[in-house]
């Protein structure tokens, strides 16, 4: 029976890294948690950790209005020092740092339900949703807890466990993924099946992530992809006409299984016969190596490393580029290929993982996941037919800033989860369904 619609949906929104000043998880999780509650039908209050507070509050957002920051300091920073004591190294063992979250994470919630369950056993929140961590191996004391309030619990977007290709075991090592070797062991722990059990609807954002959830779970599970856009950050447009030596870009952290190594031998020969130049955005513990790669290749001159810049920045050199490049082995979300389609920036990506569910042969082109030489003889194949045909890239780059901006918008997302919201709490029969991109299921 369809209930009828009260004036707004009152959601808490839980989104332990929520912060506009950051990159990657933290910026999903203030700009996923933002769109949402300025959606119109909705009154969202949102709960982050006390380290997102200034960020917060110089976006003008007023607390406790519009968000409450919890203080779990005294347990999140010596883990953060455990993390970085025992993870290998930096921007390495991101699936211990991930475990060792995963272990400290309930006390943020039992800090949240000591502040706010009152309110929701009082009935003052019509849902509670976890946006943040994203991990599937995060458990929630909250779906418990609001499922006894008789208030619906919704959980996601969950992604991550995109398997490691076998053909790059060795690049795991290197990024010191031990614990990825039993990484479902996470399933036989106790708050795996309660979390699931106890929410009502799980929003997953990714199709392996999907695949990973019991399938008795399934009826309650909706995909929506994980990474957005915020076209006010995106705001210009490709300049350049292909014409001249082909500017191909490289944006991301410089650690083995991103790939920028296979980007420079693919682009060598062209580069070393004037016909492609390489801009390589980004930092990490792979540098000296790809420089290394470069001089080896003879094309040190023709690859410019620009280092780490902010995120307000990365824009510009996408948009003086003609290809955007990214051979990642093994990546969850791949917002970064969203953000160069979005200002008309065709991208070239590996078929594998959240790239393989962003890009379409229309506004993109790709390499099947394989050997590291397969991979470099695809990139270089292509690179090849572009610099011979540059109508290529010029007919996928509006299908590109459509795509981009029509269906990966932070608004865009946030109305989906609306919906969710809707068929939670009985104001539609159907549970929402968007389809996934692939029939591979």
């Amino acid at each position: 029976m369809v209930q009828p619609e009260k004036s707004n949906l009152r959601v808490l929104l839980v989104a332990e890294a929520c912060n506009p000043e950051m990159i990657s998880v933290p910026l999903e999780g203030w700009s996923h948690s933002t769109a949402i509650a300025d959606l119109p039908q909705v009154d969202g209050l949102i709960v982050t950790q006390v380290r997102n507070r200034e960020a917060i509050l110089a976006t003008g957002r007023q607390e406790p209005a519009d968000f409450v920051a919890i203080d779990t300091e005294k347990v999140a920073v010596p883990a953060w020092k455990l993390a970085n004591a025992v993870r290998g190294g930096a921007n390495k063992g991101w699936t211990t740092v991930a475990a060792i979250r995963s272990i400290t994470y309930p006390y943020f919630e039992s800090k949240i339900w000591k502040q706010f369950g009152g309110q929701i056993r009082g009935g003052e929140f019509d849902v509670v949703h976890r946006l943040t961590p994203l991990s599937p191996t995060t458990s929630s004391l909250l779906a418990r807890k609001c499922r006894q309030a008789n208030v619906p619990f919704i959980l996601g977007p969950l992604n991550g466990g995109v398997p490691w290709p076998r053909e790059f075991d060795s690049a795991r090592r290197r990024e010191r993924e031990w614990l990825s070797y039993v990484r479902d062991g996470y399933k036989l722990l106790p708050g795996f099946k309660q979390t699931r059990k106890n929410s009502s609807a799980i929003i997953i954002g990714s199709q392996d992530t999907w695949k990973q959830m019991p399938a008795r779970y399934h009826e309650k599970c909706i995909y929506i992809p994980e990474n957005g856009i915020d076209p006010a950050r995106f705001t210009h447009r490709r300049q350049r006409h292909t014409e001249g030596p082909l500017r191909i870009v490289f944006v991301g952290r410089l650690v083995p299984y991103k790939g920028a190594h296979l980007l420079i031998e693919s682009a060598a020969q062209l580069m070393r016969d004037g016909k492609a130049t390489l801009t390589i955005v980004g930092d990490g513990p792979e540098m000296a190596r790809l420089k290394e790669i470069a001089e080896r290749e003879q094309v040190q001159s023709q690859v410019e490393f620009v280092g780490r810049v902010p995120h307000q920045q990365v824009q510009q050199h996408l948009i003086e580029s003609d290809l955007f490049a990214f051979p990642s082995i093994r990546e969850f979300g791949g917002a970064v290929a969203l953000e160069a389609m979005a200002v008309g920036l065709v991208p070239l990506v590996v078929r594998y993982g959240g790239l393989a569910e962003l890009v379409t042969e229309e506004t993109g082109f790709f390499a099947e996941i394989g050997s590291r030489d397969a991979i470099v003889d695809s990139f270089r194949d292509t690179l090849e037919r572009v610099v011979a045909d540059r109508e290529l890239i010029e007919s996928r780059t509006k299908p590109a800033i459509r795509r981009a901006s029509e269906q990966f918008s932070w608004q865009a997302k946030a109305q989906q989860v609306r919906e969710v919201y809707r068929w939670v709490v009985g104001q539609r029969t159907e549970k929402p369904d968007w389809g996934m991109p692939l029939a591979q299921l």
